[in-house]
């Protein structure tokens, strides 16, 4: 028995996935409003992450929930459904989901689902490798949890330092790597130095040049997005900071907190983060969808998945095809995302109204990056910018993309408030251990 309305799955909240949603629900008002069309998000978070601005947040310029968009007020005609797809079979328009807290459910908590459209928009992880060490003490930087860890694990170390005699614990406390050199890694660690140096004036037992910051980049460069010779100039920004820039280098072990170099450096580490490079979500492997060779969803220009009706995807975990580069894929960077999603909602009105479907299409604008307070690069249709007039550019570009009214404002409230106060170095670790205080009360030891 046929379906009354039309049945839209999305899996995933993220970038794509939340503005795919945001811009069916303006353009199927009418529809979504007489239940003729139905939309299931699925996302084990029930938030969106504005990744671009973790670095802000880890440092103390943004209050953390500023960055993140809750979906349920932000796509309030769709429904929202926390979990990870374990399976689909679009075949027979089918989908599997664990939903969250399944522990409590019987049968694993596996919910299956029947959709007649499916959007994939499951974005990408972090893609590591078998490094000695790596899984055991690095941390990444892709989520709103990981940057609140890391600003309090950085305080955490200051504090180490500052209350201890020993020279080895201090010196390892004080010794921070960042391991790649895209935006994720050299915006992260360009902020955190930033911050931690203007939390010295609290520790008068630490001086900043006791600070060891040190970025290992496999290739020759860092911010290939820039240009090379934007890239050139923010080696040597660093640098004159003291941080140290180590190229084509690679990490060859980190166990016990030691990390030892493929130049033949080692040394003890109190902080390793780890942002070399991403890989599409699994969730795709548990799909009947044609997938590349790096387990990317295959796409059409119109952003429909090659071979199959009723299928879309885009962002990190789809190959798009880029048209301005012909015979090369579109790259995973939020840029693409962002005008993606607004091609693939259109494509997918079109479709439901049998209408033809357009390609999507977009030359490379350029790319801007923080690199602390008042500092930046960037290359923009050519123009290469640099120092504060980059950073305001970086700062005016990702406030304009930021989703919804409501988070531009808490945004550009928390860099007013900055301005006026000092950012707040408050290291709140035990946040990572909420009920080691309780177990202590209770007379048990805590682990």
């Amino acid at each position: 028995m046929a379906h009354a309305s039309t049945r839209i799955l999305v899996v995933g909240g993220g970038s794509v996935g939340m503005q795919t949603v945001r811009r069916l629900q303006r353009r199927l008002r009418r529809r979504l409003k007489r239940a003729e069309i139905e939309i299931t998000v699925v996302d084990p978070q029930s938030y969106m992450t504005y990744q671009p601005f973790l670095p802000e947040a880890a440092a103390g310029n943004l209050e953390p929930r500023h960055v993140v968009t809750p979906l349920r007020r932000a796509l309030n005609r769709a429904r929202i459904l926390n979990g990870r797809v374990v399976e689909i079979d679009h075949a027979a328009r089918r989908a599997k989901v664990q939903v969250v807290g399944a522990e409590l459910l019987g049968e694993g908590g596996v919910r299956e689902l029947s959709y007649d459209v499916l959007v994939m928009a499951a974005g990408s992880i972090s893609s590591t490798l078998p490094i000695p060490g790596l899984a055991e003490n690095g941390v990444g930087f892709k989520t709103i949890e990981e940057a609140i860890y890391l600003r309090n694990h950085v305080l955490g170390q200051l504090d180490i330092a500052d209350s201890t005699d020993d020279e080895r614990v201090r010196r390892q406390a004080l010794t921070f790597v960042f391991v790649g050199g895209g935006f994720a890694g050299v915006e992260a660690l360009a902020e955190l130095e930033d911050m931690a140096r203007d939390a010295c004036r609290y520790y008068p037992t630490i001086d900043p040049g006791e600070m060891r910051w040190i970025l290992v980049e496999a290739s020759g460069r860092i911010l290939p997005e820039v240009g090379e010779d934007m890239g050139r100039w923010t080696v040597e920004a660093l640098r004159k900071r003291g941080i140290e820039v180590k190229l084509e280098t690679l990490l060859k072990s980190a166990e016990n907190r030691h990390i030892v170099l493929s130049s033949g450096d080692s040394f003890d580490a109190g902080t390793l983060v780890w942002t070399a490079g991403v890989k599409p979500n699994p969730v795709v492997r548990g799909t009947d969808l044609p997938l590349d060779e790096k387990d990317r969803v295959k796409t059409t220009a119109e952003l429909t998945v090659e071979g199959l009706t009723g299928a879309f995807a885009a962002g990190d975990n789809a190959a798009v095809p880029d048209l301005t580069k012909p015979g090369s894929l579109c790259a995973p960077n939020a840029q693409h995302a962002v005008r993606q999603a607004k091609r693939l909602a259109d494509n997918l009105v079109a479709d439901l109204r049998g209408r033809p479907l357009a390609p999507y299409k977009h030359a490379y604008a350029g790319s801007v990056a923080s690199l602390g307070l008042h500092q930046g690069v960037a290359q923009i249709y050519g123009v290469k910018v640099r120092g504060l007039l980059a950073w305001l550019l970086h700062r005016t570009y990702h406030l304009s993309r930021m989703p919804t009214l409501n988070r531009k404002v808490r945004v550009a409230a928390d860099w007013t408030l900055a301005l006026l106060f000092r950012r707040e170095t408050v290291s709140l670790g035990a946040l990572q251990r909420p009920r080691q205080e309780f177990e202590l009360a209770a007379g048990r030891r805590p682990d």
